[in-house]
């Protein structure tokens, strides 16, 4: 038993025998090789970076960078990109380090920046500028500043508008004609301006046509008629519903003719004002005089005080075309002479309550509407005082 195994071992000692051999012979070239090149490494060993023997003093390692990236992108309030924005790059005193110009995407990037402190502004037009807080840049750091949303600037203009005259007018007609006493009559032709813009043609017009298709005034005819037919007024007329018509057109008559002849067509052809100027300042017998003097006096478009030939003229035309329709009895002469003065008083009493009434019974009427402007009384030099007596040298003293 013994010799089978030291047969079988026998082929793995040769294999040892055979790698302790090989080795030795390795060892003997290597001293060999040694001992031919005694002076150290050669040429190519010391091409390697890290050769022994090599000099250090020709190998520096990389220095750390003092430099660092600062970058960001502009955008507006509704995310959108804003390309071509100024970007400055500041210090904290205020001197600008570089400037720069957001691209496409509106995307920005400083390179090289040297480690300190620095503020960023960005200026696009029709944007608000922006200006960053103070970031502190450390050597080699790259910094990303976050979105940047830049509203919309607010900007302040100054506008003039102008508006010609005939504008101005026509804007106070319509306010005019929204005045009514007590909400309910109306009150049209009485102007709580004072100097208002001149009527044109077509505003007279207007206001006439306004004036005698208001439903007010459908009404008042009827009470006129009520009372003519109740005293037996134009007998002519008879008596029953035919009468009271007839009263009732020839009385709606008067007025629709009366107000486009007075007051459309006449002050067309004089170029005068058919309104009444409130006055409301002053004493009661100047506004008295103003209220009873305007049915005589009336303003010019042109602004001057001219005798009221509109008015009259007016008046004593529609009396005389009346009169034509009126029955035969009483188509006389006396009839328009009666019906002119009857209508001047009636118009100097109604300029009364316009100028001492109706301002406060009257609805839509603007708050800076308060007629003629009051004038500063111009103060009178104080008394002088008289200089106390002096007395006479002579003069004794009283016990």
């Amino acid at each position: 038993m013994q010799d089978r195994n030291t047969l079988i071992a026998t082929p793995k000692r040769r294999c040892r025998l055979r790698s302790l051999t090989l080795s030795l012979l390795l060892a003997g070239f290597s001293a060999t090789a040694l001992a031919q090149h005694p002076s150290g490494p050669s040429d190519a060993d010391s091409d390697l970076p890290n050769a022994p023997g090599r000099d250090s003093a020709s190998f520096q390692a990389p220095e750390p960078q003092s430099t660092a990236n600062i970058s960001g992108v502009v955008l507006d309030i509704h995310e959108g990109m804003v390309p071509g924005a100024q970007v400055t790059l500041e210090t904290p005193s205020g001197t600008v380090e570089r400037t720069e110009t957001s691209d496409s995407a509106g995307a920005f990037l400083f390179k090289n920046v040297p480690a300190g402190g620095y503020k960023v502004r960005i200026v696009s037009p029709g944007l608000e500028s922006f200006v960053s807080n103070e970031i502190n840049l450390h050597s080699g750091e790259h910094h990303q500043l976050p979105r940047i949303a830049l509203p919309i600037a607010t900007s302040t203009s100054n506008v003039t508008v102008t508006a010609t005259q005939d504008q101005i007018a026509t804007e106070q007609i319509h306010a005019q004609v929204e005045q009514r006493a007590f909400g309910v009559f109306p009150n049209f032709y009485t102007s709580y301006l004072w100097n208002p813009a001149p009527l044109k043609a077509r505003h007279k017009f207007y206001l006439a046509f306004r004036s005698t298709t208001d439903p007010i005034n459908f009404l008042s005819p009827a009470i006129v008629a009520s009372i003519q037919q109740a005293r037996g007024t134009y007998k002519g007329y008879g008596d029953g519903i035919e009468g009271f018509a007839k009263r009732y057109g020839a009385d709606y008559g008067n007025v629709v003719i009366g107000r486009f002849i007075g007051a459309a067509i006449l002050p067309s052809v004089f170029h005068q004002d058919p309104r009444y100027f409130y006055q409301g300042s002053g004493t009661t017998t100047a506004r008295t005089v103003h209220a009873v003097g305007s049915t005589f006096i009336t303003r010019g478009d042109n602004g001057r005080n001219q005798p009221n030939f509109s008015y009259l003229l007016g008046i004593s035309a529609a009396a005389a075309i009346t009169n034509l329709y009126y029955p035969d009895n009483d188509r006389t002469a006396g009839t328009i002479v009666a019906n002119v003065f009857l209508r001047i008083g009636v118009h100097s009493a109604g300029n009364i309550v316009r100028e001492f009434i109706s301002r406060r019974v009257t609805t839509k009427v603007p708050d800076y509407a308060q007629g003629k402007p009051v004038t500063e009384a111009v103060a009178k030099p104080e008394a002088v005082a008289k200089p106390e007596a002096v007395a006479k040298p002579d003069a004794k003293p009283t016990p």
